[in-house]
């Protein structure tokens, strides 16, 4: 039989937690919601744009009746429980009794009223609810004169809403700043001037005395004996936990109730998540640590038991009243911070980073927030910024700003704007999704719109979008980030789990890792492949049903599907012999096209993939190698004349190429990976905006990693110089190496070198002479597993099925 689950309040926590029970079983549970409110589950974030008339009740539902309806789940809408029976385990609500196996509660917030005299005249009410937004709205139609008691964040949205209904609106603060908890005095400055522009009266540093009134409110009086008239008072001077129905059952509480990591309290039939909850001496006001904590418990509920939650570190990612905030951290500044400001009060834009220890300590952003999710990343992840910190303050190399203006910020972007070149999603697509479909999560937008699933470059766009859409409740970047649906566990526990568990293939990576799917996804399965090639290369064999189309034919597919053929010239040379050859398979297969590529090999393309395997025979009778032009893998080796020809050669380029080329080859990456030799400073050879490149000068070589052409430019980082051939192939490999093991899958070396941060790279290559050498050996030992000519395996008749056209019978 199933146990019984029931639910003490209906809100954004409670059913979440519901949802992704749901979603590891639905066959676990009898589920029984109680709520107050006479709703389905709505988004209490859209209160907001509700009292401002911009949304309805209909368009702030996150979950109505029938979705219960739906999944058998019990909802006893308008219902407030009384009382929780915790020998009987029964809860009581008047006349309707509801046994059960486990308890929930989510009884969230209430909204702290001060305690002055008059608080309870008629026209005083919180801000919290659906009835709160109905009552405000009545008294708009009949009244003129509103008041707000807080400046934080949702007195601001309650005063811009009211404004929009056509009352007065004056806001009572008692700090000096405006949302002292999300911005520093400066940017409070900023919102507090652009407000009153718009019309909003603010009295900050104001003490109230009591509210006045003759049964019905009329005035606010200050300390200082102000007073201002007040048809309306909207307190909304911060919330408390709603721990009365817990307390009441002696659940212990201390200003929330008190919960462990798995979300229980010290009945351990009884769980709680949401604002009412204390973990760690830490109640939560904010949307996204609510969900962590409800996932936390599903895992609990379901019987699994692997998950813990240990807190979260909030970022703020908020509209107000249409101006976009950002905020993280500690971002007012002690002793031995140091801070970067970029101010443009003319664009309305302020940016404050704090440093410590060369690592983001907070950050407030104020008009310009794309790059929010970044510093946050940046921030949680401790990256030493000190190697790009002169261009921290103007954005993320690799989101795509360059040549493109203000047309890439992503707010003022219109709804025909691509997002996801990849997948070709425009900003109108990703909107009407969030706000149709509901979405919170950036996994939710994937699986809705495909945007961001692909390469990942537009993650940070799509983030924008998902935070200027849904305010402060999107499930923006937590602690942890699933690799996908199929699991709990991120790229670095699993890169982690593979190496320290010596897992060696991939039932045992999806066993140990308790994978919730029997067989992955096409998100996981190409991941998971990858992370086991790259860590045991002489022992896994490489699963080709894991690998996208491209590398399965090893031919890039065209539009028309046929094929690509892109030969190897190592260093870009070649000789008559190779240019009949491949002129010779031109004519023969009836190549309809032929170019030099920006790489100075030669593409020919409308190759049918039957033709593919005689194709490649005929070139590698003729000495040629897959040139990997379709693979995640070393790609090419662009050099210039250098000193044999060009009179401003320093060096030989061009046999430096062939050698670093002959040795990475074959070499399966996270991502593409490019390299360049230039023959001298001038740079011919674009070394500097390839993934490695090198840069001769009259002493030696310059090594640069980790950059980037096309659309999101990225110049490279300097590494070190080095005096010897040897030690460029030396250093070239352990970079490579390095990356090979560490970073994402489908991470290009610009945000791998930008996430882990230049000093740690340093560390591991230059100052670790050791692990250098190491990393060399590695990557050597790897190659003799990748050296293999895939053409000719499939010349031969290696997997002949992928290349034999069915046939159809009858």
């Amino acid at each position: 039989m199933k146990k019984k689950l029931v639910l003490i309040g209906n809100g954004m926590a409670g059913i979440r937690t519901v949802e992704e029970l749901l979603k590891i079983d639905d066959s676990l549970y009898d589920i029984t919601v109680f709520g107050s409110e006479p709703y389905g589950n709505y988004n209490r974030i859209m209160l907001s744009p509700l009292l401002a008339s911009e949304k309805t009740i209909d368009e702030i539902m996150l979950n109505d009746k029938e979705w219960y309806a739906q999944n058998d789940i019990t909802l006893r809408a308008g219902v407030t429980v009384e009382n929780i029976d915790r020998i009987n385990k029964q809860v009581n609500a008047g006349n309707v009794k509801e046994s059960y196996d486990r308890l929930i509660i989510a009884t969230g917030s209430n909204p702290f009223m001060l305690p002055v005299p008059g608080a309870d005249l008629e026209g005083v009410i919180g801000f919290r609810d659906i009835a709160d937004v109905e009552n405000m709205l009545t008294t708009a139609k009949n009244y003129k004169n509103a008041v707000i008691i807080g400046g934080g964040l949702l007195g601001l949205e309650a005063a811009n809403g009211l404004m929009k209904q056509g009352m007065h609106v004056s806001v009572v603060h008692l700090s000096g700043s405006l949302m002292n908890r999300q911005l520093d005095k400066a940017s409070s400055l900023l919102l507090k001037t652009s407000l009153e522009e718009r019309g909003m009266k603010f009295y900050m540093q104001a003490d109230t005395e009591c509210i006045l009134g003759d049964g019905h409110v009329q005035e606010v009086k200050f300390k200082d004996g102000t007073r201002i008239p007040a048809d309306l008072v909207v307190m909304a001077a911060g919330i408390k936990p709603n721990i009365a129905l817990a307390q009441q059952a002696n659940i212990y509480c201390d200003r929330g109730i008190v919960v462990t990591d798995t979300m229980q309290t010290y009945d351990p039939n009884i769980y709680a998540v949401g604002e009412c909850v204390q973990h760690r001496n830490v109640c939560y006001g904010l949307v996204a640590p609510l969900f962590d904590q409800a996932k936390v418990c599903a895992n609990h509920l379901a019987q699994i038991g692997t998950k813990q939650y240990e807190g979260s570190v909030i970022s703020t990612k908020l509209k107000v009243t249409g101006i976009d905030l950002f905020s993280a951290g500690q971002f007012d500044e002690k002793e031995g911070d140091e801070t970067l400001i970029l101010q443009d009060p003319s664009q309305g834009v302020y940016k404050k980073l704090v440093i410590r220890d060369n690592a983001i300590k907070g950050a407030v952003l104020y008009g310009d927030t794309l790059d929010g999710s970044w510093y946050f990343q940046l921030m949680r992840e401790k990256t030493d910024v000190s190697g790009f910190r002169n261009n921290l303050l103007f954005g993320q190399h690799d989101l795509g700003d360059a040549g493109h203006g203000e047309e890439s910020r992503v707010i003022a972007m219109g709804d025909d704007a691509e997002i996801c070149g990849c997948n070709g999603v425009c900003k109108g697509e990703i909107v009407s999704a969030i706000g149709e479909k509901k979405l919170f999560t950036l996994d939710d937008v994937r699986s809705h719109t495909k945007a961001s699933s692909s390469c990942g470059s537009c993650t940070a766009l799509v983030e924008a979008l998902l935070a200027s859409t849904v305010g402060e409740g999107y499930d923006a970047a937590p602690s942890v980030k699933p690799i996908c649906g199929c699991t709990e566990y991120s790229h670095d526990q699993i890169i982690a789990a593979i190496k320290e568990q010596q897992l060696k293939d991939m039932r045992s990576v999806f066993e140990y890792l308790n994978w919730k799917t029997d067989d992955g996804c096409h998100i996981c399965r190409p991941a998971v492949n990858y992370y086991l090639l790259a860590r045991w290369p002489g022992e896994y064999v490489d699963d080709s049903q894991s690998r996208f189309i491209n590398e399965r034919a090893h031919g890039n597919i065209q539009k028309d599907g046929t094929y690509s053929v892109v030969p190897r010239m190592f260093g870009g040379l070649c000789t008559p012999n190779d240019l009949r050859a491949i002129a010779d398979a031109c004519d023969k297969y009836d190549v309809p096209e032929m170019k030099v590529t920006g790489g100075q090999r030669i593409d020919m393309f409308g190759v049918k993939k039957e033709d593919l395997p005689s194709m490649w025979r005929d070139l590698s009778e003729a000495g040629f190698v897959s040139g990997h032009a379709y693979g995640k893998a070393l790609r090419t080796v662009k050099t210039c004349a250098g000193k044999t020809w060009c009179r401003f050669g320093t060096q030989d380029s061009t046999d430096l190429g062939v050698k670093l080329e002959q040795l990475t080859w074959g070499s399966w990456m996270p991502h593409k990976f490019k390299m360049a030799v230039s023959g001298c400073p001038r740079n011919c050879a674009e070394a500097t905006i390839k993934d490695f490149g090198v840069v001769c000068v009259d002493s030696g070589y310059e090594l640069h990693v980790g950059g980037n052409g096309g659309i999101k430019v990225r110049v490279t980082d300097f590494l070190v110089k080095v005096d010897t051939e040897e030690e460029v192939l030396e250093y070239s490999a352990a970079f490579a190496q390095l990356y090979r093991e560490e970073a994402h899958y489908l991470e290009r070396t610009a945000p791998w070198v930008e996430r882990v941060g230049l000093a740690y790279i340093k560390q591991q290559i230059l100052e670790d002479e050791q692990n250098r050498k190491a990393l060399y050996e590695r990557f050597k030992y790897s190659q003799q597993f990748a050296q293999i000519d895939p053409w000719k395996q499939r010349a031969e008749g290696k997997q002949r099925h992928e290349f034999t056209p069915l046939e159809l019978v009858g």
